[in-house]
């Protein structure tokens, strides 16, 4: 009898795409302690601060201030796309703890736009710190 679920028997990727808590910054202790010593780096739509971590994976906190993003809807569209450009370039980051902002013109911005420069700040963040975190 076929339940229409997936057995599990296909190509396994090798590598897992999710964002579980471990790979997030939840506490204010650490998002203190990233704002304290990381380095800042940015553009246009995004301000991006990264301190390494002993954790020996890349960590995601989120900064999405109302004031800035607009209302529940844009402010969770661009969480959301924070998160789904963090969770498909995370094996290519070094263990950094870092903490996304939003910056005004991030908001009326295309969701394009938005990962191109995402994708643009986790190569900065590479280069700063492939070297010397790894």
């Amino acid at each position: 009898m076929t339940t229409g679920r997936s057995t599990g028997d296909h190509a396994a990727a090798p590598r897992k795409l999710t964002l579980p808590a471990r790979k997030r910054l939840r506490r204010k202790s650490d998002f203190d302690a990233t704002y304290a010593k990381g380095r800042r780096f940015g553009n246009g739509f995004f301000g991006v601060t990264a301190a390494a971590n002993e954790t020996g994976v890349p960590r995601l906190g989120l900064a999405v201030a109302v004031r800035i993003a607009g209302g529940g809807v844009q402010r969770n569209r661009i969480r959301r796309i924070i998160r789904e450009s963090f969770r498909l370039h995370q094996h290519e980051l070094p263990a950094v703890d870092l903490i996304v902002s939003v910056r005004d013109r991030a908001r009326g911005a295309s969701g394009a736009e938005l990962r191109e420069s995402l994708s643009a700040l986790w190569k900065s963040v590479t280069g700063k710190f492939g070297a010397s975190a790894t």
